[in-house]
């Protein structure tokens, strides 16, 4: 769990100290900054969009994971859980809702969370972490000075996320073959994607209710595994 552990402590050190600095940055150096973080978002998110050995799973899991996602509602849910806790922050703190949303989002969905935390619980080898906790803890800052303190309240979801991926990771192993490995990487590559372009304000996509994709996108591969 060292890996984890450091990627939370990472994000909470991060937005605390874009929370505090946050009017010492001229609001059109945060926009350009958030504008740049958006672009490189998009980037991540496309090189692992290519992964994909085979696009009509990737097309079919995020179908039937936008079905599902829609049907539980799981972006309402977590905005509603963001309010409520802006309920109890308060106001005057930022945007919790939106911070919360889109920092969880940011962090908890992508390869290096799923592969960093499987390593760290297999081998105990966390050095992919690291890595994910500098770049998290780094966009931390940059994202709380723009939204607030609520980007350090993704810092649970990740705990719990990562944490219970490096707690099971011997369970999980035997079945995450490489090709389910590149479609659930293709999927939350596209997912990351959505994610860049709502920092960037091109559109604004229910990323949230696209999560299932990816775990329709392990189905798929195993039903179908490349060749």
């Amino acid at each position: 769990m060292i890996g984890t552990i450091v990627n939370t402590v990472a994000v909470i050190g991060g937005a605390v100290v874009g929370a505090v600095f946050q009017k010492a940055i001229s609001e059109r150096f945060k926009v350009t900054v958030m504008q740049g973080i958006g672009l490189s978002v998009c980037l991540i998110g496309m090189q692992m969009a290519l992964q994909s050995k085979n696009p009509l799973i990737v097309v079919a899991s995020l179908v039937l994971g936008g079905i599902l996602g829609e049907a539980v509602a799981i972006e309402a849910k977590l905005e509603r859980f963001g309010k409520w806790l802006e309920s109890k922050v308060g106001s005057h703190y930022g945007d919790v809702a939106k911070a919360f949303v889109t920092a969880s989002l940011i962090y908890c969905v992508g390869a290096m969370a799923i592969m960093g935390s499987l390593q760290d619980g297999l081998t105990g080898d966390a050095s992919v972490l690291f890595v994910k906790a500098m770049l998290d803890g780094i966009t931390a800052i940059i994202l709380a000075s723009t939204l607030g303190i609520g980007v350090a309240l993704s810092a649970l979801p990740l705990f719990v996320y990562q944490g219970a991926i490096t707690m099971t990771a011997s369970y999980i192993q035997p079945f995450l073959q490489h090709g389910m490995i590149a479609e659930m990487t293709a999927v939350g590559g596209l997912l990351i994607t959505g994610i860049g372009t709502n920092i960037l304000g091109v559109t604004r996509l229910r990323v949230g209710n696209l999560l299932p994709g990816i775990l329709f996108a392990v189905f798929g591969a195993g039903l179908f595994p490349p060749r």
